[in-house]
């Protein structure tokens, strides 16, 4: 059965199978009581005229049977003698026997001890009986093909309140809050339930929504603005002259942690928006343009490793999306490669579908490994560099509609592909 079929549907169906069932049953204990029933009629009919042949012998021992055109007696004084099919007979009916050429039904009996026979002929009776049998089916048909419209009416009305229920709800939209489920004045109890409870659901998830907007109104001021003083005074600091060297590193170390925790709260941010409303603050950006400089912005961190980050040629490539999230995106993965990274080669290529690749020499990763980061979707950053985690990458991707995906070897890096396809325009 279909998992997506009408409730009404699937009634019927089962209702439908039902009457078949039941019809099936009725016709097969029909029949049985039917044959039962002749079997004993007929019985009954001949018994009764063998007992009245008896009494019409007591009375008169000259008295002879006579064939009807109906009856016919064999075995008897005076009569035709037993065939010798009816004589192979056990005593007894016997429905359905051919006698003379005519269909029969024969009592095999004794009378006196001598083995005798009563035939009664039915071809009189199969006419009327075969319209009888027609009559009842016929009538049968008809009941349940009238029981059949009178339960899908009444079917009809008791679903019509939860099909426009189910209406309702299919009409709801995502971004509108202000919405309810009705049901009608008369509507049963399990309705009443069910639309209670959905306008509950609508009413807690606009106040969720209310105390997101208020959240994120609140944070992009209140957590945006020390950061940017703490970066603003680090900036300051490092422009004196005659600065330390020891105090310079701590001084770069804090304006490096300002920005990277810059970039964490305008991704968390990211996170708590409907992705429907990331278009108003998407920027097209030419990736063939920004990779070169996210690379360029990293490579200090491969300052005492005997390590090479290459770019192959980029062909042009714009997509629509937030700058911030595209950068955080490829500068995590590119940090991520690197603090992985001892020596060798980091080799990032930039493909015209909007895919960036990024090979490391890494030590690579098991199968266990990168079923962990898809079930976590996480491998953690080291180092002083800081960094954002993979697991935060890839609930972005996913929410923006990226696709993000890892491969590696054991002992042969790792090749991490960034899809932004959705996101692809023309130049």
């Amino acid at each position: 059965m279909n998992p997506n079929t009408g409730l009404r549907h699937r009634i019927l169906r089962w209702l439908f199978l039902y009457a078949v069932l039941l019809s099936a049953a009725v016709t097969v204990g029909g029949y049985i009581v039917h044959e039962r029933v002749e079997h004993l009629a007929w019985e009954s009919l001949l018994r009764s005229e063998l007992d009245y042949y008896g009494q019409r012998v007591e009375e008169n021992p000259r008295y002879l049977w006579k064939d009807t055109e109906t009856l016919r007696m064999f075995g008897l004084p005076g009569l035709p003698a037993l065939p010798s099919d009816l004589a192979a007979l056990e005593p007894g009916l016997h429905d359905d026997r051919m006698v003379a050429g005519v269909n029969s039904v024969v009592l095999r009996d004794q009378v006196d001890g001598i083995p005798m026979a009563l035939a009664l002929d039915l071809s009189g009776f199969e006419g009327a009986e075969g319209a009888i049998t027609l009559a009842v089916a016929g009538g049968t048909v008809g009941l349940i093909l009238l029981l059949g419209l009178l339960v899908m009416w009444g079917l009809g009305r008791a679903i019509d309140p939860l099909a426009d229920l189910a209406r309702q709800v299919r009409r709801l939209q995502p971004t509108r809050y202000d919405q309810q489920v009705t049901v009608a004045g008369n509507a049963s109890a399990e309705l009443v339930v069910i639309a209670k409870a959905f306008n509950d659901y609508i009413e807690r998830t606009r106040r969720f929504v209310e105390r997101e907007h208020a959240f994120i109104s609140s944070a992009s001021h209140e957590l945006r603005t020390p950061v940017a003083v703490i970066a603003g005074a680090a900036e300051l600091v490092l422009g004196q002259e005659g600065m330390p060297h020891a105090a310079r590193n701590q001084v770069v170390r804090i304006r490096r942690t300002a920005r990277n925790v810059e970039q964490l709260i305008t991704l968390l941010l990211m996170l708590a928006r409907d992705p429907a409303r990331l278009a108003s603050i998407s920027d097209q950006v030419a990736l063939d343009q920004l990779l070169p400089e996210i690379i360029e912005d990293h490579r200090h961190l491969t300052r005492g490793k005997q390590l090479a980050l290459t770019l192959q040629t980029p062909p042009a490539c714009d997509i629509i999306a937030p700058m911030s999230i595209v950068q955080a995106a490829i500068g995590n993965l590119l940090r991520n490669a690197i603090e992985h990274s001892d020596r060798g080669e980091i080799r990032i290529r930039l493909e015209a579908d909007a895919t960036v690749v990024i090979e490391d020499p890494g030590h690579g990763m098991s199968p266990e490994e990168i079923s962990a980061i898809y079930a976590r979707a996480a491998r953690g950053g080291g180092g002083d560099s800081g960094g954002i985690g993979l697991e935060l990458i890839a609930r972005l991707c996913e929410h923006l509609g990226w696709d993000l995906h890892f491969a590696s070897g054991a002992s042969s890096g790792t090749t991490t592909t960034l899809h932004f396809g959705p996101a692809l325009t023309q130049r």
